[in-house]
């Protein structure tokens, strides 16, 4: 009974330690935007333009000036710091050579939804 009660104290730690170490992805916000519509903004060169700087799966001519966008919700397990990062990168850099897509209005509402939905696939 003893080490029975032991085990499942341990493996409740465990769980516990998993869910603060890797925080709960807003599934509603992720709903909330478009990937595919996201991914026709961030490829076109006339609109987001993303690939221009960064390397973008299935991607072509990609540029490297920013970070290759793979593994997003590991780097950013929560939608809206992603999100955020979008809409005003000057917030957490204010030397970012990245547009603020949101702030700019370069991206409407909806677009940065569904662009912050796309990166967030990768």
């Amino acid at each position: 009974m003893i080490a029975r009660h032991h085990n499942v104290r341990g493996a409740l730690a465990a769980t516990l330690a998993c869910m603060l170490l890797v925080p709960a992805a807003r599934a509603a916000d992720a709903a909330a935007g478009d990937v595919e519509a996201g991914k026709v903004v961030a490829m076109d060169r006339s609109k987001g333009n993303c690939i221009a700087c960064h390397m973008i799966p299935g991607g072509e001519s990609p540029g490297t000036i920013g970070p290759a966008l793979v593994a997003m919700k590991a780097r950013y397990p929560e939608f809206d710091k992603l999100r955020a990062q979008i809409h005003d990168p000057t917030v957490a850099n204010p030397d970012s050579a990245m547009p603020p897509f949101g702030r700019n209005r370069l991206l409407t509402e909806k677009e940065l939804n569904d662009v912050t939905a796309y990166m967030w696939s990768l």
